[in-house]
């Protein structure tokens, strides 16, 4: 079926405000503009009758009052209405839920959180006629595995943005610079946006294998899709924050807010249903208003914003280095590491397509060898480790990911091990055990066919200095009580300078010693002729032709309000690259010299003054006191007006 977005009648039923505000916006980025907003099932029926052209509906699984299979249900008895195609939206990620909604005649279903690209994906195939009932009827899908040019097999491997993926980046790096060199297999990895797609591929058979939470595989393999779990990914090595806020008891601070965690199936969902149990409170049902808080379900890498723009937001439980990075922007305050929780936990693991193993056990035996020495890699050498994450984890910049505060989570007693990748049978059990009997989640399945623990013992055989790390659930109750005592002391992380911690250009203006983030830094160039541009504000210079590049320059001097000076022979121009609308932006910045290139450690730094204000200047990250001097650390990004970045982007 041919559409027209802008044509396009949406109604969408969500009774989560937040939620809904998020999922208007990414409708509207998709190009769907015409969207009615009801906030439960009730409100959707009225609005029905009231717009019989609507043209999809989307809608929330759990709502008060009337939720969606009951809409759904509505909706397709009355023959006025039984043809409008209809997404079931849920952060019931389990496979029943789909096998559910399949049945009661959804077009599709979408887990909640999505991003703008699963939410296209679904809406275009539910006007294509590709639907629940219309997939149900394919065969199961069977992984045809890639070749390279030696007729090797190439291992296509999915993960997100977390730490816990970490040694799958550090095995891809020690191959492409040659210091391992497979003889069976050859290696892609395929970045995604969050746990859906991940969770997708893999049961579609488009990729050999993914990094992925245990209990979404677990879900999986319960509900017969071919996958087998290799090795596990890490221990540990998740974290729970607050919001930044000054409070003096932890329970009373929860009530009444949402909580986010990643995944309805994830540790993390356990970890803190046990803690906020401990503390006598109760997770209110999805889509009923009862309950002493709410979990929300966000992908990671959006939890901070989340926190940030969601008043009723209290905090989230997530993998790192989402909640460390928080917490050095200002956002957060820790509670606790999971491991001060259950020590040594299992988490995300490491699984494989049946068929692939079958096919290619050979390869697979050497996959998980050197995805266990790349273990070792991260557990020893920290500081090549974190280098080599925030390339892997963040090529596009979009987390803003810093060598220091990845640097901070992997050397944390407390935080991820890597040099035990052994599966734990036992432990993954205690986790189904407890999400199955007290949250009413999963399926119970058989771990010794699930787990192939061959691999790992071939690869952990006469291994030197190998050492298991045994899981322990540890004291809550203790726990809270340390948690408390430290909110009546006013104990801040000192994760909080983490942020400002790293390698800076250091620069010299009007006798004052500037600096950027070298991250931010392209190049040097000296002074060179500038084209002015017309009607450009006043501290653009205009451009310059860089190697058959156009980069803008300002003048820095004049940006920060200063007075002009001629430029010399000592005057330079610094390519700064700045994030812009999904891309990067080179813009010049003359300044009157450079000087050299420092590192500064979060000790060093202090927060920048408000200089009489309420409002600290958004251009000025922090101030760093170093020996006798004191460096005014910028922050790029801050230095411009969202409409000057504009301007700027289109003189290049």
């Amino acid at each position: 079926m041919a559409y027209e977005k802008d044509k396009v009648k949406i109604l969408l039923a969500e009774d989560s405000k937040i939620t809904r505000k998020m999922e208007v916006k990414v409708l509207n980025e998709l190009g769907f503009k015409n969207i009615i907003e009801a906030d439960d099932g009730e409100q959707a029926v009225d609005l029905i009758k009231k717009n019989p052209d609507i043209d999809l509906i989307i809608s929330d699984w759990n709502m008060p009052g009337m939720g969606g299979i009951e809409l759904l249900r509505w909706v397709r008895s009355k023959d006025q209405f039984k043809e409008i195609p209809f997404i079931i939206a849920t952060g019931r990620a389990q496979k029943k839920e789909t096998i559910t909604a399949t049945e009661e005649g959804a077009s599709n279903i979408i887990t909640k959180p999505f991003a703008p690209v699963e939410l296209s994906k679904v809406i275009e195939d539910t006007f294509a006629g590709k639907t629940l009932q219309t997939k149900s009827e394919k065969k199961a899908a069977v992984r045809e595995v890639e070749k390279d040019e030696s007729g090797r097999p190439v291992f296509t491997m999915a993960h997100i943005q977390i730490t816990d993926h970490l040694i799958l980046g550090v095995a891809k790096h020690l191959i492409e610079t040659g210091k391992i060199t497979p003889k069976h297999f050859s290696l892609k990895t395929v970045c995604m946006t969050s746990w859906n797609p991940v969770q997708e591929a893999l049961e579609n058979a488009t990729v050999d294998g993914a990094f992925i939470l245990a209990p979404i595989a677990m879900d999986l393999f319960a509900y017969e899709v071919p996958v087998k779990m290799v090795l596990l990914a890490h221990k540990n090595g998740s974290i729970c924050v607050r919001k930044k806020a000054k409070i003096e008891q932890l329970a009373p601070f929860f009530k009444g807010k949402t909580f986010c965690i990643p995944h309805e199936l994830s540790i993390h969902h356990m970890l803190s249903h046990m803690f906020m149990d401990e503390m006598g409170l109760v997770p209110g049902v999805a889509g009923s208003k009862e309950g002493d808080f709410f979990y929300e379900v966000v992908p990671p890498v959006k939890m901070p914003e989340f926190l940030k723009m969601n008043p009723d937001a209290s905090g989230f439980l997530v993998a790192e280095p989402i909640g460390t990075k928080a917490i050095a922007e200002g956002v957060a305050e820790q509670m606790f590491l999971s491991a001060e929780l259950w020590q040594n936990h299992p988490c995300c693991i490491v699984t494989m397509r049946s068929e692939v193993i079958e096919n290619y056990g050979e390869a697979v035996e050497e996959f998980v060898k050197i995805l266990v020495e790349a273990g070792e890699f991260v557990a020893k050498k920290v500081e090549a480790a974190a280098e080599i994450g925030v390339v892997f984890l963040d090529p596009s910049r979009s987390l803003g990911l810093k060598v220091p505060i990845l640097k901070n989570v992997l050397s944390d007693a407390q935080g991820i091990k890597t040099d035990d990748l052994m599966p734990d049978i036992e432990a993954l059990n205690q986790m189904q055990t407890y999400m199955h009997d007290k949250m009413g989640l999963g399926t119970i399945i058989d771990l010794d066919d699930f787990v192939r623990r061959d691999f790992a013992e071939a690869a952990y055989k006469n291994r030197a200095g190998y050492m298991p790390r045994i899981p322990r659930m540890l004291d809550i109750k203790a726990l809270i009580a340390k948690i408390n005592r430290e909110l009546k002391e006013g104990k801040e992380s000192l994760k909080s300078k983490l942020g400002q911690e790293g390698k800076y250009l250091i620069f010299r203006l009007a006798n004052q010693l500037y600096g950027f983030d070298i991250l931010n830094v392209k190049e040097i160039i000296g002074i060179m002729p500038v084209r002015s541009m017309p009607q450009a504000p006043s501290f653009v210079k205009g451009v310059v032709n860089l190697r058959g590049k156009v980069i803008p320059i300002v003048d820095l001097r004049l940006k920060l309000g200063m007075e002009e000076e001629d430029y010399t022979d000592r005057t330079c121009i610094i390519i700064l690259e700045i994030p812009h609308e999904n891309t990067i932006l080179n813009i010049g910045v003359v300044v009157d010299t450079v000087s050299h290139v420092e590192t500064i450690k979060a000790t060093d730094i202090e927060d920048a003054p408000s200089l009489g204000t309420a409002k600290k200047l958004s251009f000025i990250s922090a101030i760093a006191k170093t020996g006798d001097s004191i460096k005014i650390l910028l922050d790029a990004h801050g230095l411009f007006k969202s409409g000057e970045l504009d301007t700027l982007s289109k003189a290049a």
